[in-house]
């Protein structure tokens, strides 16, 4: 069966690189790619935008249209826009894999009630290495103890607008799960000044932007005469790619819901996240 794709963004950096593994891909077609209003690449070949063959697929704005022909929507959009484009899609029952970031709360309540409607892949971070240390890291953190200080360390390209990035949040959402806790209550993004000692049980963060850097995490568990470091670097936006268009798979057939990656690759014992 052929899977019939819609990726939205399709001249942002995530929209291109999607659209280029989805080329390779026997069994997943692009029907759709959508872009920004007034844009000039608009009426142009997603493919050749991608940097690629033609696909015949022009780039345009019709959001109705493509959510209409299409089986799923990879959808890698500002945080406002992928809300909006959610809605669409909930009035027509399309699934979504959402790999934008920068949800405020009152959005992330919006998703969750449009995903008791269509079924959500929602995730910010669709790399497969990154999803099997967010499995794992919490079991780490437990392992270790209260008495090995955690810091989470982050860099990426310099037109990302939001920091700390979704992944880097996620991780420390994972750590506080391993000292049964609550990020916001653990979290301290901001040490300038003169903030006194570290904050005992406190999980730090710092925060890199710089040129083209694709994406990197680290986490340090730090203890008396030891630092253990777990490190993920992306070199291309490839990995996340591959990722999306397996969470885009694995959504069909799937009923309405919240999802994520560790949905997708099987590392949650029961389908779906608070």
């Amino acid at each position: 069966m052929t899977i019939r794709v819609a990726v939205t963004a399709a001249a942002g950096k995530m929209g291109k690189a999607i659209i280029a593994a989805l080329t390779e891909q026997a069994d997943l077609q692009l029907v759709a790619a959508l872009g920004r209003p007034g844009a000039a690449y608009l009426g142009e070949d997603a493919g050749r935008l991608a940097g690629g063959r033609n696909l015949d697929v022009p780039v345009s704005v019709d959001l109705s249209a493509a959510l209409t022909l299409a089986d799923v929507c990879i959808d890698f959009s500002p945080a406002d826009a992928a809300l909006a484009h959610l809605h669409a899609a909930a009035a027509v029952g399309c699934p979504v894999v959402v790999g934008s970031t920068g949800f405020t709360p009152a959005q992330v309540q919006e998703i969750q009630q449009l995903a008791q409607r269509i079924p959500l892949v929602v995730a910010p971070n669709m790399s497969v290495g990154i999803n099997v240390l967010l499995a794992f890291l919490p079991q780490m953190v437990a392992a270790l103890g209260e008495s090995y200080d955690i810091e989470i360390l982050e860099a990426h390209h310099s037109q990302k607008r939001d920091a700390p990035s979704g992944t880097a949040l996620a991780l420390g959402r994972a750590a506080a799960a391993g000292r049964q806790g609550q990020l916001d209550e653990l979290a301290c993004y901001d040490r300038n000044g003169i903030p006194g000692p570290r904050q005992p049980g406190s999980i730090g963060f710092a925060t890199l932007r710089a040129a083209d850097v694709v994406g990197e995490h680290s986490i340090w568990l730090a203890g008396a005469g030891e630092r253990l470091e777990l490190t993920h670097r992306a070199s291309s936006r490839r990995n996340f790619a591959e990722g999306a268009l397996r969470a885009a798979r694995w959504l069909q057939g799937q009923k309405a819901g919240l999802y994520d990656m560790q949905d997708v690759l099987g590392l949650r014992p029961h389908p779906g996240v608070e």
